[in-house]
């Protein structure tokens, strides 16, 4: 097809371009859009090769892969697949082709945020998953190829095709008579679009045509498009008749999305034979069932500021109350799962140590997430911020005064959570407020 061979000829003269090696960063999801997109430029470098010699490939291309620890289980799994065959197929070609994943700060992630903090779940008002899980951790590996660089080059797979909104936003920042577009976040930043003209049609024939030139099976990503859709949008193939399965417009992300009404690609998944998730999609749906009952809710939010609706619902963070159970609910939905798939893993153990950080920051000491986890595994996984000689030491000079041994053990809490999370801001008031109500209990 002519216009994938111009596309393919359009990267190489742009890889080629006489600008430093500006290093090229492909944001790499694993959907059919960039997938297409590297799949081109892989090409593109081979020709060059093939052209000028190993010695013209100086320019250092980076697959950057944005993992947010909530992705839907099905796309980890084949990320995973997939990432691994690019590395060994550039390593293999001798391309300057290097795979990175970018992950969220520990503290700005979901279940920290949610559990932890007591965020509200996001919805389109307040979408805080987005910058927290996405652009901060991207914008960063950004940042530092730039710093070390001086400018970086984004290679993204929009197409004016997919939405009015999209080509409208292309339009919007492109420069006319410009590969390169300036990024409208990122300081000494482009970014180019080259496959901004193609047709859903022509993504499917690049990707169906020939081979991965990094010796995937792309049948693999037919198949999880066609498993996740509810209409025929975007089939691959082409529909003759019921039997064949429909690839429609599938949106793969967080299994937690609380932003969209329904969950539609996850939902038809389940009908397509991994029933194994639907425990994970009514979880989803009773955050969102969850999200605006008052009861909830506190009638502040975590900076004291009042937080009451007109009509008198409570609209801050989370209580102590449901943050635990929600909780207790992950908990038992991980174990569950883990019997199915031994490996499956939802939380992570940094999170639930971090988790019960954010509580200790709240004043809330009991009870603590390990008796949460313990009493969910059936397990005795001790907890405790002494060591066991100073336990012991400590037991014997509080023997009359139990409570007093429960506020020291509070206290060493609060400044190691300060060492984890490496900040000790507000340690002084954690403590102060600690204190307090010790006091108070005992008056």
């Amino acid at each position: 097809m002519s216009r994938i061979s111009d596309i393919i000829e359009d990267i190489k003269e742009q890889y080629l371009e006489e600008d430093n090696n500006i290093p090229w960063i492909i944001g790499f999801s694993g959907g059919k859009d960039s997938t297409t997109v590297l799949t081109l430029v892989w090409r593109a470098l081979l020709l060059v090769r093939k052209e000028r010699g190993q010695q013209a490939l100086s320019r250092q291309v980076f697959v950057v892969n944005n993992d947010t620890l909530v992705e839907n289980p099905i796309i980890t799994d084949y990320i995973v697949e997939v990432l691994d065959c690019i590395k060994k197929g550039a390593t293999q070609q001798n391309l300057p082709i290097r795979v990175e994943i970018t992950l969220p700060k520990l503290e700005d992630s979901f279940w920290i945020s949610f559990l932890g903090k007591g965020y509200p779940v996001p919805n389109n008002q307040f979408r805080w998953c987005t910058e927290r899980l996405k652009i901060k951790p991207t914008s960063q590996f950004i940042l530092d190829k730039v710093d070390a660089m001086g400018e970086a080059i984004v290679l993204i797979g929009t197409r004016l095709s997919e939405s009015a909104t999209r080509a409208k936003s292309i339009r919007k920042h492109e420069i006319k008579g410009h590969r390169l577009t300036k990024h409208p976040l990122n300081p000494n930043t482009f970014t180019y679009a080259p496959i901004k003209e193609l047709y859903l049609e022509e993504v499917w024939y690049v990707l169906s045509k020939e081979p991965s030139p990094w010796g995937y099976d792309n049948d693999k990503l037919f198949q999880i498009y066609a498993d996740a859709s509810a209409d025929d949008y975007e089939c691959p193939t082409m529909i003759t008749d019921k039997t064949q399965p429909s690839c429609g417009q599938s949106r793969f992300g967080c299994w937690v999305c609380t932003v969209v009404k329904e969950d539609k690609s996850m939902k038809a998944l389940v009908e397509h034979g991994n029933a194994w998730m639907a425990p994970m999609l009514a979880y989803r749906d009773l955050m969102v069932e969850g999200r605006n009952i008052s009861e909830n809710r506190y009638s502040t939010r975590r900076n004291g500021q009042a937080a009451v609706d007109a009509e008198g619902h409570n609209m801050g963070n989370y209580t102590f109350e449901y943050r635990k159970d929600m909780l207790k609910r992950l908990l038992i939905l991980q174990r569950d799962l883990q019997k199915i798939k031994p490996h499956m893993e939802l939380i992570s153990n940094q999170e639930l140590v971090a988790i019960q950080i954010n509580w200790f920051r709240d004043g809330f000491f009991s009870p603590k997430v390990t008796d949460i986890f313990n009493d969910v595994y059936n397990r005795t996984m001790p907890f405790e911020n002494m060591q066991y000689e100073e336990r012991l030491l400590l037991e014997q000079v509080c023997r009359d005064t139990p409570e007093d041994y429960h506020l020291i053990n509070d206290l060493v809490s609060l400044q190691k959570s300060k060492t984890i999370l490496m900040n000790n801001n507000g340690l002084q008031g954690d403590i102060e407020r600690r204190l307090d109500n010790y006091i108070n209990e005992r008056r």
